[in-house]
């Protein structure tokens, strides 16, 4: 599989941008491109992890279009392009991910409608953990789901097992809407955050890039609430009897040396969805997989492509 020759740091021709308004009024920005098919291959809604704008996939949005997807985007309320959920700066906050589910839960219920299948949603990082919890919770139910580095446990730092508790002191002492650190995506590291998320530094300079002519999708470090309702959130997933019931096939890729979200949770859970496959990353990829350099990236893609043509194949 060759590298696709997409311009990365600029919109394809036919894609728009455009604002959708949530249950309470919030307006998300919303990527699409429509199939220049007559016969759509189907629909693919991808979602990002935390902080992320859907020009950062541009390059594997590109390579499903090409395919005949028509493929979609939103940025998470409080992220990217769809504004903040707080006063503090470029800060990512929210008060409870339950907003995520239910801002995913709207946007799918609408672009299903509007959109051929089959449909296909993907999840990155905390896009998956949040794509995982709307199924579980039966707020969505698409013909196949690709959860990619899915969220589901943070790595462990200097707190260990103690993470959370030391996570919900800490930011009870004072505005929880503040930040929880400042720069990097992981505190009290000297890793840089370009080698904690991909080994190319090209797909990494391309989020910079979009960031520096857009500031208004520029992210920067989480609240504390967002830290503590994440660690809630993954808890409580993991203790969720519905995972044994979910009905739709799901493919799990996984970094194994991961060093931003723990690889193990997610290889815990993945043998308790009936119909999840998984495959796994060694040293070769970090938390991006999909932004990684070409080896894993095509690797990644190809595995995906057969997932798809066996569990959700051209009706």
């Amino acid at each position: 599989m060759a590298t696709s020759l997409i311009d990365r740091r600029a919109l394809p021709p036919g894609a728009q941008v455009r604002r959708w308004a949530a249950q309470d009024g919030w307006e998300m920005r919303v990527f699409d491109w429509r199939s220049d098919s007559d016969a759509p291959r189907g629909s693919i809604l991808f979602q990002g992890g935390r902080g992320d704008m859907a020009e950062k996939y541009l390059e594997s949005l590109a390579h499903w279009h090409a395919q005949g997807w028509h493929v979609t985007s939103f940025d998470w309320r409080g992220q990217g392009g769809s504004g903040r959920c707080t006063k503090a700066a470029n800060c990512g906050h929210i008060d409870d991910y339950g907003r995520y589910v239910a801002d995913l839960a709207a946007f799918y219920a609408e672009w299903a409608a509007a959109t051929p299948g089959p449909h296909v949603v993907m999840g990155h990082s905390m896009g998956g953990h949040v794509l995982l919890r709307a199924l579980a919770e039966e707020a969505i139910a698409p013909d196949a789901a690709v959860l990619v580095a899915p969220m589901l446990g943070f790595r462990h730092g200097i707190f260990g097992p103690f993470a959370e508790r030391a996570a919900q002191l800490m930011g009870g002492m004072g505005d929880m809407a503040r930040p929880a650190w400042k720069g990097n995506e992981k505190p009290y590291t000297t890793t840089t955050r370009n080698t904690l998320l991909t080994h190319d530094t090209d797909r990494y300079s391309d989020e910079i890039w979009w960031q520096t002519h857009q500031s208004d999708l520029l992210t920067g470090p989480p609240s504390w609430r967002w830290v503590i309702e994440g660690f809630k959130s993954m808890r409580q997933l993991a203790g969720d009897p519905r995972l044994e019931r979910i009905a739709t096939p799901v493919l799990m890729l996984v970094a194994t040396a991961d060093a931003l979200v723990d690889p193990r949770a997610a290889l815990r859970l993945a043998p308790r969805i009936p119909a999840c496959g998984v495959v796994t990353f060694g040293a070769e990829s970090a938390h991006e997989i999909l932004r990684e350099v070409d080896a894993v990236r095509n690797r990644a893609l190809g595995e995906i492509d057969a997932f798809l043509a066996q569990r959700a194949p051209t009706p």
